[in-house]
């Protein structure tokens, strides 16, 4: 597996733990970094601070594209999947967005339900297709 890949799913990892304990998305990161068992990767820890400051932002894009489904409503891998994905596509230039829609697919292939990884695409290829004016 890639380095970029392990990141993903470390990040993915982190997002997961802090949503199943309660807390704030990404408040888990302090202690896994000071863990570091496993330790945890450069780019997993820009992933989880970036999603943190555009939360926001992020999730309502998710909300919007998801037809029918809540944040609350979809898996909590598809979720932070797509999260991770969105903020690929919209805040890490040298990734290109389809392997951006790539790596959220596998996550969620590898991780979640039979549907998700048509869902993860469907959102992620819609980010992308209004991409210009999501960036204007």
């Amino acid at each position: 597996m890639a380095a970029r890949s392990k990141a993903r799913k470390r990040a993915l990892d982190i997002l997961f733990e802090s949503e199943v304990r309660g807390l704030p998305l990404g408040a888990t990161l302090d202690e896994r970094v000071l863990d570091a068992e496993p330790p945890v990767n450069e780019y997993s820890v820009r992933l989880v601070r970036g999603i943190c400051e555009h939360q926001a932002r992020i999730d309502e894009l998710v909300t919007a594209y998801a037809q029918g489904w809540s944040l609350e409503r979809m898996p909590t891998v598809d979720r932070n999947a797509l999260r991770i994905g969105v903020y690929e596509v919209l805040y890490v230039d040298e990734v290109p967005d389809p392997v951006a829609i790539s790596e959220a697919m596998n996550l969620a292939r590898d991780l979640s339900t039979d549907d998700s990884p048509a869902f993860v695409n469907g959102v992620l290829a819609t980010v992308v297709r209004n991409k210009p004016a999501l960036s204007a």
